[in-house]
């Protein structure tokens, strides 16, 4: 009987065993039209770049080991921290910039207007729009001699900027190029959130006669910082990845006031060959960028409000 119960229970095993196989196989099947593209797309380019940073390559001839000094190198060169430099100061002037610009035409759009889904589309147009059209749009409308803006400043008798020429007004002008294209997406996001809450606690504060800032600052802000944390953390991460409307607006002048990292990445890898170095540059923004969205997960647990 022990022998027999022993032999039933192997096989019990054995077709346990064979079952979480094959349950793991249709698994593994069906995730495979997305596990394989961000495996070869994403993951495998990650460990090539990692790879690629501890060597010196011009992308030309073949790979030599440097071990740790393309790291070391940038960490002590005085380009790499103005990058960064520029990188934060984007980040610093945006981010106020396109979330309150985004709160504000959401709590307006969350009226009840006559045209508000056009105006909802309308805002959310910039959203879908190529980045080199939005830039080039941006440069002439702050072009210093034929720009619309500083004509409008001229005629209101005020102070005309040199906007992306000016080394003291490029990054301004890259920050207010990219607050007016993502205004639309913080703005669907926020207004989602403003969607969300319920309408009675509004009516309560009403009824006990509490006035509309009050309502909004007690009520729908703490309300909305769900909405708001997924806002500042995809915005952050955005902002130090900025590359796109430098490039086209001001190529990272000029004298390089404007120059970000992702940019000095480019320059690196493609200008002046090296490889390696620009590796080691994207390694070192992906843990820039790791290290504030941990700090923004540890901190969400003191403000967001996830009632």
């Amino acid at each position: 009987m022990s022998s027999l119960t022993l032999e039933l229970s192997a096989d019990r095993l054995a077709v346990r065993r064979r079952r979480r196989w094959r349950n793991a196989g249709w698994v593994l099947l069906f995730l495979a039209p997305s596990a394989l593209p961000l495996l070869v797309f994403k993951l495998a380019p990650m460990v090539a770049s990692a790879w690629v940073s501890l060597h010196r390559w011009n992308m030309i001839g073949s790979m030599s080991w440097a071990g740790l000094d393309n790291y070391r190198d940038l960490l002590t060169s005085a380009n790499t921290w103005q990058v960064f430099g520029h990188t934060l100061l984007y980040v610093v002037g945006y981010l106020p910039l396109v979330y309150g610009g985004g709160l504000l035409i959401a709590v307006a759009l969350n009226q009840k207007l006559k045209a508000r889904g056009f105006l909802r589309a309308s805002y959310f147009v910039p959203v879908v729009t190529s980045w080199v059209a939005v830039a080039l749009v941006w440069q002439w409308l702050l072009n210093p001699s034929r720009g619309l803006v500083n004509h409008l400043l001229g005629l209101l008798h005020l102070p005309q900027p040199g906007w992306w020429t000016d080394p003291a007004w490029a990054i301004p002008s890259v920050i207010l190029a990219s607050a007016w294209k993502d205004l639309g997406f913080v703005m669907v996001i926020l207004l989602a959130g403003l969607q969300a809450i319920p309408q009675e606690i509004q009516e309560a504060a009403t009824v006990d006669g509490a006035p509309r800032w009050r309502r909004f600052w007690n009520i729908t802000f703490p309300l909305l910082t769900p909405a708001t944390f997924f806002v500042i953390v995809i915005s952050l991460i955005n902002g130090f990845q900025v590359f796109d409307q430098v490039y086209t607006m001001t190529g990272g002048g000029p004298s390089g006031a404007s120059q970000v990292v992702v940019g000095r990445i480019y320059d690196l890898t493609f200008r002046y060959g090296q490889a390696g170095a620009a590796s080691a540059l994207s390694w070192l923004l992906f843990i820039v960028i790791l290290l504030v969205t941990m700090v923004q997960n540890l901190g969400q647990r003191k403000w967001v409000n996830h009632a």
